[in-house]
């Protein structure tokens, strides 16, 4: 059984930073990119960034380019975004997510196969 835990999520003023992490179980991380994305009340899911299987390629969503930084360790099953200047509208329920295929990237939530149950992030002004 595949499962991802997400972790690190927490309250913290605006211009602080936060780290989560994502554990995959049940399989290897190895060949496909994991993705996060992040859910505002009453939204659909909103791409975040994701980060291809060797960690050479990564993309991120206008909304957090050159704040936030995705990094992987395939060795630990295990991706990090490094959230940096949080802004209040940041907050949100963030998940991480495998891609269904391998040796691609994609922003698309429906190519991603298997989420985390998520972790809350809410920056105060």
């Amino acid at each position: 059984q595949v499962q991802l835990v997400e972790s690190g999520g927490g309250s913290v003023q605006a211009g602080g930073s936060l780290t989560l992490s994502c554990v995959v179980s049940g399989r290897t991380i190895r060949t496909n990119a994991v993705a996060w994305f992040r859910q505002y009340p009453g939204q659909d899911r909103e791409f975040v960034g994701t980060i291809n299987w060797s960690g050479g390629s990564v993309y991120y969503a206008d909304s957090v380019k050159g704040r936030f930084a995705l990094s992987r360790d395939n060795a630990k099953n295990t991706v990090w975004l490094q959230m940096n200047s949080l802004k209040p509208e940041d907050t949100a329920l963030y998940y991480c997510a495998l891609d269904r295929q391998y040796g691609r990237v994609a922003v698309d939530s429906a190519e991603y196969i298997y989420w985390g149950r998520g972790t809350q992030v809410t920056v105060s002004s």
